[in-house]
């Protein structure tokens, strides 16, 4: 007999600044706990001694995590020159000094460079699994794999001399980049090698530090203070095209049935992904595919579950692919 699912309390997204020291995944475990319900996860990693803004979905909220994750990030760097570790940041066994460091231009220049696409090698030091071992585990075994170079892009990536006469780099990239990897990577250019020596994350996608709030703050507030604090599903995808196909075709579209572009009179693209709304609530997301007699819109991701028979919940869950944590790191 299978066990009830507890409830969510709430759905949506939470802007959380991290703060340093902490996992990624010790910022979701604090949240599922403040918020007493048992989905939450990230849309992407923050190592421990990054902060900054770290977006968390509650509820069926983290069916969105697919499509949050590929926003791109903007970073604050600290780069520290003429060194390297084998973590490729402040905090590993140092593997190359050097005295040899370049004039200003020269740096600035080199950081530049990196603007565009670029094949970048995952560090070792990471979360990525090979062979179904996550690589920082074989690297602290003192053990070295070859990894597959990912096709990464750099949109700005601006070094700028500090007072102190230290580095800071600005960095506006795609998912699934690592920032450490490319401070290793323009010290290796310059030839006087590089760590990276702080990170915050200012942004993620339209999600900035000056919308997010630390830990302690949803710590010290009341549960309905924190429900408050969290901003509706439907906001992640307000650039999607919209449509309102009325209560009895969306009814059919939460239950699984395509939707006839010619009935709601669209003409969108295939392949083109849309939002389904009625009465001003997000039901779900639909992708244009072909269909009988013309293109349709089927149903994609639901993130409300109102307009389901409670008989069909249960299928409709392992059509949607329903999962209790989508954390990761």
């Amino acid at each position: 007999m299978s066990r009830k699912k507890k409830p969510d309390t709430v759905s949506g997204i939470l802007i959380i600044n991290k703060h340093a020291g902490v996992t990624s995944h010790r910022i979701v475990s604090a949240m599922r706990k403040l918020y007493d319900t048992p989905r939450v996860g990230h849309t992407g990693t923050l190592d421990p001694m990054a902060t900054g803004v770290l977006p968390i979905l509650l509820g069926r909220a983290v069916k969105a995590s697919e499509y949050v994750m590929a926003d791109e990030k903007e970073y604050i760097a600290g780069l520290r020159l003429g060194i390297a570790t084998d973590t490729q940041d402040v905090t590993g066994e140092t593997v190359f000094t050097s005295d040899r460091i370049p004039d200003d231009d020269e740096v600035v220049h080199t950081a530049e460079s990196f603007v565009g696409e670029y094949d970048q090698i995952p560090p070792m030091y990471s979360a990525i699994k090979m062979g179904g071992e996550k690589l920082l585990d074989i690297a602290r075994r003192g053990e070295t794999v070859e990894r597959k170079p990912r096709r990464v892009m750099i949109k700005v990536c601006e070094a700028k001399k500090e007072e102190d006469g230290s580095f800071s780099l600005r960095v506006v990239c795609s998912k699934g980049t690592y920032v450490r990897t490319l401070c290793d990577d323009i010290g290796k250019k310059l030839g006087c090698g590089a760590a990276m020596a702080s990170l915050v994350r200012v942004r993620s996608g339209p999600f900035t530090l000056e919308g997010s709030r630390t830990v302690e703050e949803i710590e010290n507030m009341t549960l309905e203070e924190r429900i408050a604090a969290v901003t509706p599903t439907a906001a992640l995808f307000s650039d999607l095209p919209e449509i309102i196909p009325g209560p009895r075709l969306t009814k059919l579209f939460a239950c699984g049935s395509a939707i006839p572009q010619k009935w709601i009179r669209t003409s969108f693209s295939e392949g083109e992904l849309v939002r389904v709304t009625e009465g001003g609530i997000l039901i779900g997301l639909g992708r244009v595919v072909p269909g009988d007699g013309g293109s349709v819109i089927r149903s994609e991701k639901l993130f409300d579950l109102s307009l389901v028979p409670p008989e069909g919940s249960s299928e409709r869950e392992k059509k949607h692919g329903e999962h209790q944590d989508t954390s990761h790191g």
